[in-house]
């Protein structure tokens, strides 16, 4: 079967076996799969052990636990990592800082023909899903999921009455967007900023601007630049929160210590999610009550290193792998 490499110079398609099925689990033919802005930043830093590729759908192809749940032939979308809910990271919450979260994956990696997934992605991260929706949507359960952590680490909470909270997105790129949309999905009042007039008319396009006039509750910050610190600080009010959710370029670089401490404001930091976030994804996602048509750019398996070139020099907004 064909499956991506990465040596920590260059992506190649190489000819790999099929894995086997020799422990509870199952085999899943890979229909395509998303590619993350982690997978980019791991590209970026030469990481030759990344395992690129974890926004899946597939079919089942086989299947060895047999309950109710799952049958050959479903349409999943799954995430890669689970925890173990018994340390104590698990039992404070901190799911993604668990080391058998850290320690489970896919195998090979998302983008291969086929992957083979053990009984606990069964169990907590792998989802049918509903049929109406084309590919590159289901490919979205992972990087909702991870949004809606962000969003609960907040403070909000879904199907509460949120109204009364505003929330500003810093960062319109595809994870932004995506916060924009489940922020809405929450109820809060909802803003986006970004530098790029093109990813701030396109955030018009699905109905989200930027006040001017205007302070904010909460402040996501999802840039990748040091730049967006300044202005996350700037546009939050006084005894405000800044979710911190996205990585910058220059580890020597954070936020002022003195405006932390003099206005009070809460800095909350949100990186992967837990198996309810995952759960409130596949939800919203099925139920189409978040909507992520169009957003999406197509390229087959063996065009990989161009649509990474691609999604680094920002010709697209967001990659999707046909396999």
């Amino acid at each position: 079967m064909k499956s991506a490499k990465f040596d920590g110079e260059k992506i190649s398609v190489i000819q790999t076996q099929k894995p086997l099925l020799d422990s509870q689990g199952a085999i899943i033919k890979v229909l395509g799969c998303g590619l993350c802005g982690s997978d980019l930043v791991k590209i970026k830093h030469k990481d030759k052990t990344a395992i690129l590729g974890h926004e899946v759908v597939g079919i089942i192809d086989e299947i060895n636990v047999f309950d109710d749940k799952f049958k050959k032939g479903d349409i999943v979308s799954l995430t890669h990592h689970y925890p173990c809910f018994e340390c104590d990271f698990c039992k404070n919450e901190s799911y993604s800082m668990c080391r058998t979260f850290k320690s489970s994956n896919i195998y090979p990696c998302g983008f291969s023909e086929f992957i083979k997934i053990d009984k606990n992605h069964l169990q907590y991260t792998v989802y049918k899903m509903n049929t109406d929706l084309k590919e590159d949507e289901m490919a979205f359960l992972e990087p909702l999921a991870c949004v809606i952590r962000a969003i609960r680490r907040s403070g909000l909470v879904y199907n509460n009455d949120n109204s009364k909270k505003s929330a500003l997105v810093v960062g319109l790129g595809s994870i932004g967007l995506l916060m924009l949309k489940a922020l809405k999905a929450f109820g809060a009042e909802t803003f986006g900023f970004d530098i790029s007039s093109n990813r701030t008319d396109l955030a018009k396009k699905h109905g989200f601007s930027f006040r001017e006039d205007k302070k904010f509750d909460i402040v996501f910050l999802c840039a990748g630049s040091s730049k967006s610190l300044e202005t996350a600080l700037n546009l939050v009010i006084d005894g405000g929160k800044i979710v911190v959710f996205s990585s910058i370029e220059k580890d020597d670089i954070g936020f002022n210590n003195n405006e932390i401490y003099y206005r009070e404001l809460s800095i909350i930091a949100s990186y992967s999610p837990s198996v309810e976030d995952i759960k409130l994804s596949s939800e919203l996602l099925n139920s189409k009550k978040i909507d992520v048509k169009n957003i999406s750019t197509y390229y087959n398996l063996d065009n990989l290193a161009c649509a990474v070139d691609d999604s680094l020099n920002n010709r697209v907004f967001k990659a999707y792998i046909k396999i």
